[in-house]
């Protein structure tokens, strides 16, 4: 009786535990979480014919403010206080970097100059004239050869460096010499933001870390879930109040309390067959208003999520892996099909599409995707993968302008006290 028994238990679990898509455990269902429940879906259609929407409106722009300089810990822009492109002005040289399809780098700006790195490592410094003031290499000869891409923060009188071949180090920022320099676990791939005496990046492991600004120790790590393979997107991280919030290469974005290194919220934006899509899934960088937090992805999703409680506020149906810019009540973004999307940032209403590729013939069009873009006083400013960089008024919603900046890739642009700036393989070109 008690063999009977058993054997039928046996058989129920078996008969429960099926492979089949319709088994009630093994499957893969896509359940709804708690902070996704206000999710507001703008367009429903899988395949959406990609048209211009009120491409004839004109916005407003008189109540929009404008930023002096780089916020770098939203990681906002916003608008900056720049007229137009109009000629190239300095050019800071440096031997080429390995692999110019991806220039996913930013120069730490400063007010009499600049500071970058070249293809062996080696930071150098730089005045307003594009002189060098100093050049210092850090890495040994077997590590020159394996051509690490720096990040970079400033702290006060000294640059925080962390590096594609897991070092992070401490360098004065008058004289280039080294403070301190530390091994990490694994190789770093995010931005790194500062906050008081610790400093915060991501590994390739989706591991955020917190270190000391004083001597690299680590204070405490915060692991997400780890992906299938090596993507080539950067991680993104912002700094709001207490909160350090971060995505990872799988779709998560995670908020952790700044002191404890404790979760406050998580949100999963991944695909549920996240196995087969990861191979190519990217989001852009993140950015906030001090209230919300926005990003998108290339599966076509732009999201609003509530800063305190990662609540999604709303989700459009948008595709993009590149920064959005938010400004006023106005979001502006760009698809990967090179279409400018405006929309009203309380809702996720999109107000007006515009083509920006209505140049280019048909043959090109497919083959052209945007870089990256910042936006001025009253002008969108767009690199594309062809080298050029597209000249869109933002009232009209059209390109006014395409200039050639590049025969090979360029990087987003970036303006700086009132100049626009764009990193080619070999210099950051300076345009006034």
């Amino acid at each position: 009786m008690i063999k009977l028994t058993f054997l039928i238990f046996i058989l129920f679990f078996l008969s429960n535990c099926s492979f089949s898509e319709k088994s009630s455990i093994w499957s893969e269902k896509e359940e709804k979480v708690e902070n996704q429940k206000n999710i507001k879906k703008l367009f429903s259609n899988e395949k959406k014919i990609i048209t211009e929407l009120n491409p004839e409106l004109k916005l407003d722009l008189s109540k929009i403010l404008f930023n002096e300089t780089i916020v770098d810990n939203q990681n906002n822009f916003g608008a900056q206080i720049y007229d137009s492109l109009n000629k190239k002005i300095v050019s800071y040289k440096f031997s080429k970097i390995e692999d110019p399809s991806n220039l996913n780098y930013k120069p730490l700006f400063l007010s009499d100059g600049l500071i970058f790195f070249d293809k062996k490592g080696a930071i150098t410094r730089y005045n307003n004239s594009g002189k060098v003031i100093w050049k210092k290499n850090h890495y040994s000869k077997s590590e020159k050869k394996l051509r690490p891409k720096l990040f970079f923060a400033l702290d006060g009188e000294n640059l925080l460096i962390a590096d594609s071949i897991a070092k992070y180090y401490s360098i004065n920022i008058k004289s280039g010499e080294l403070n301190w320099l530390k091994n990490g676990a694994y190789s770093f791939n995010s931005e790194i933001k500062r906050e008081n005496d610790k400093f915060f990046v991501v590994d390739y492991k989706n591991t955020l870390r917190a270190f000391s600004t004083d001597d690299g120790s680590e204070i405490w790590n915060f692991q997400t879930e780890d992906s299938f393979t090596m993507s080539d997107s950067k991680n993104s991280l912002i700094i709001i109040g207490d909160l350090v919030v971060f995505s990872n290469s799988i779709g998560d974005v995670t908020a952790v309390d700044i002191e404890s290194g404790l979760i406050t919220w998580q949100l999963p934006t991944q695909s549920s067959n996240i196995i087969n899509d990861i191979y190519n899934f990217k989001t852009s960088k993140l950015v906030s208003d001090n209230k919300s937090i926005y990003f998108s992805n290339n599966k076509s999703e732009f999201y609003s999520i509530d800063i305190k409680t990662g609540v999604t506020n709303w989700i459009n149906e948008i595709n993009s892996s590149i920064m959005p810019f938010v400004t006023g009540n106005l979001i502006f973004t760009v698809s990967n099909e090179g279409y400018l999307y405006v929309l009203e940032k309380n809702n996720g209403n999109i107000i007006r599409v515009t083509n920006l590729y209505n140049n280019y013939k048909e043959k090109k069009r497919s083959n052209i995707k945007p870089i990256g873009f910042t936006i001025g006083k009253t002008n969108l400013y767009l690199t594309n993968n062809d080298g050029k960089m597209i000249i869109v008024d933002l009232v009209a919603g059209r390109t006014t302008n395409d200039v050639k900046v590049s025969n090979s890739m360029v990087s987003e642009p970036f303006i700086f006290n009132k100049n626009l700036f764009v990193i080619k393989n070999g210099s950051v070109d300076q345009y006034n």
